[in-house]
């Protein structure tokens, strides 16, 4: 891999482009000579810059992107692009290089990076996933049927980029154009055939995704989230609409378990296939539960003309078996045989996907089933207590907390979920920020007084303590849901982020306790 940061993938063989030419075929405007110029990549961050990088300034909450020309051109960029704003700072002066003005860089993103990397030219299967839970799980699904399948498969999720076994940690649930596209042309080199890509609201607004077709696209749910950037729920599913028209996808399959579902099909204007886990729904698909264990969900999806498939999956929930018969649908309709996906299933016992920090069991044979989770949602909170209440005889205890700078309404309603569906909550910090974690904790608390039947209520500020509470407490059969941290290795506090492994600490605080 070339230099620069490494939770980035680029192509390590990029082929230079003229910036002439991409200034004649946009009708750009320039200043400065743009003859004899070329450039191998493109970014918005001046820290994460290559040599021959066209550099992209941006206005900022504070300061305008476009300030730290000179020091994008010390690491090797040896062109700006910007608008009239940018290009008329001294710094850019002083930098030296060549400018590209453009109306507005951020609309004019998606389509310059395709140019550069030339993404658009035989272009893999491209799998797009929204919906504000199971975005992940779901792509990894699809991801680890495509491997089965025989496919070299590319990843980009919240919890990391993956192309083959080669992967690194996320930043972004869905990174910036420039990051994908780079990505993509990473992947080219690599000879993937498939890429699966979460798309989140966030995405969409911010035109992230600007730049490429879906062959196909989901849409999972829709519930309370994101409400620091969306003012309701009507906005946050306008936002996500956009990925459902014939510019940005050719084909889509929507789940009809929650309202929104139609609420898509009905503003869809590409072709629609429609999905549902929910008796008496009518869609073209049907995904029945057919067992639960502490392991795995068995399930049987059926389709047009009576097909079916039956398989399970490692992972606990009757929203996971939705979620893996979703992901079936979409490699259907993405032109794969439904009996072809059926016969490696049956080769090897189920559907096998890594899904990092979701739902996933740390705990051994004997003792309390531990589960860490990265739902931070109250819709997260009710899918994964029901799927763990069904699987454990025993009590059921919940360690929690709740993320700082981030939608505060959420809050009481999290701990609402939480008491009314777990025998014993623990409520304790997880990512404050730069909120006082007190504060947050104790509308967690209000909300988990005030469920019509409390659980027993505990409030212990540090996660490590927190835990060993929850494993002191449990016993043979008993099961610990610990919801938030899910596949994160750090802790964001004032800024800092301090490490922190939640599956390393559960393992650790049942071995302390005499679990093996």
């Amino acid at each position: 891999m070339r230099d620069g940061d490494s939770s980035i993938l680029r192509p390590e063989h990029p082929a230079a482009r003229p910036l002439a030419t991409l200034v004649a075929e946009f009708g750009l405007e320039s200043r400065g000579p743009v003859e004899g110029v070329e450039i191998t990549g493109i970014t918005l961050d001046s820290r994460g810059v290559l040599p021959g990088d066209l550099f992209v300034g941006l206005r900022g909450a504070h300061r305008h992107g476009a300030a730290l020309a000179v020091a994008a051109r010390d690491a090797g960029a040896v062109a700006v692009l910007t608008d009239a704003e940018g290009a008329a700072l001294e710094e850019v002066a002083a930098s030296g290089l060549p400018v590209v003005v453009v109306e507005s860089p951020r609309d004019a993103l998606g389509d310059i990076s395709a140019w550069v990397y030339r993404t658009r030219e035989h272009a893999p299967l491209m799998l797009g996933v929204t919906g504000t839970n199971g975005k992940t799980s779901v792509s990894y699904l699809l991801h680890g049927m495509l491997t089965q399948l025989g496919l070299v498969a590319g990843l980009s999720t919240t919890a990391e980029r993956a192309i083959g076994d080669l992967a690194v940690t996320s930043e972004l649930t869905t990174p910036e154009a420039t990051e994908i596209h780079g990505l993509l042309a990473r992947m080219r080199e690599s000879e993937v055939r498939a890429v699966t890509l979460e798309v989140s609201a966030q995405a969409l607004s911010r035109r992230r995704v600007d730049g490429l077709v879906f062959d196909v696209v989901a849409f999972l749910n829709l519930s309370r989230d994101h409400f620091d950037d969306y003012a309701d729920m009507d906005e946050y599913f306008e936002a996500k609409l956009p990925l459902f028209s014939p510019d940005r996808a050719r084909r889509a399959v929507v789940s009809l378990d929650t309202e929104w579902g139609q609420r898509v099909v009905d503003s869809c204007h590409i072709p629609v296939t429609t999905i549902s886990s929910r008796d008496g729904v009518a869609a073209d698909w049907n995904v029945r539960v057919t067992e639960e264990t502490v392991e795995y969900t068995a399930f049987e999806l059926t389709g047009p003309d009576g097909r079916s498939v039956a398989s399970r999956v490692g992972i606990i929930g009757r929203h996971m078996a939705a979620n893996a018969g979703l992901a079936i649908v979409m490699l259907v309709e993405a032109g794969f045989e439904l009996e072809a996906i059926g016969h490696v299933l049956d080769r090897d016992g189920e559907l096998i996907a890594r899904l990092p920090g979701r739902v996933e069991r740390v705990s051994g044979d004997r003792g309390p089933v531990l589960y860490v989770d990265y739902g931070h949602s109250p819709d997260a909170f009710l899918v994964t207590l029901d799927a763990v209440r069904h699987v454990v005889p025993g009590r059921l205890i919940m360690v929690f907390g709740a993320d700082g700078d981030r939608d505060t309404g959420k809050r009481g309603e999290m701990g609402r979920i939480a008491s009314e569906g777990a025998d014993v909550v623990i409520i304790t910090d997880y990512n404050p920020r730069f909120e006082e974690p007190a504060g947050i904790r104790a509308a967690l608390l209000e909300g988990a007084a005030s469920a019509a039947h409390p659980a027993e209520i505990h409030e212990v500020a540090q996660q490590r303590d927190a835990i060993r509470l929850a494993v002191s407490i449990a016993r043979e059969g008993d099961g610990i849901l610990w919801a938030g941290p899910g596949h994160e290795d750090y802790i964001d506090v004032q800024g800092q982020k301090i490490p922190f492994d939640a599956r390393e600490e559960a393992r650790q605080a049942l071995r302390e306790a005499g679990w093996e």
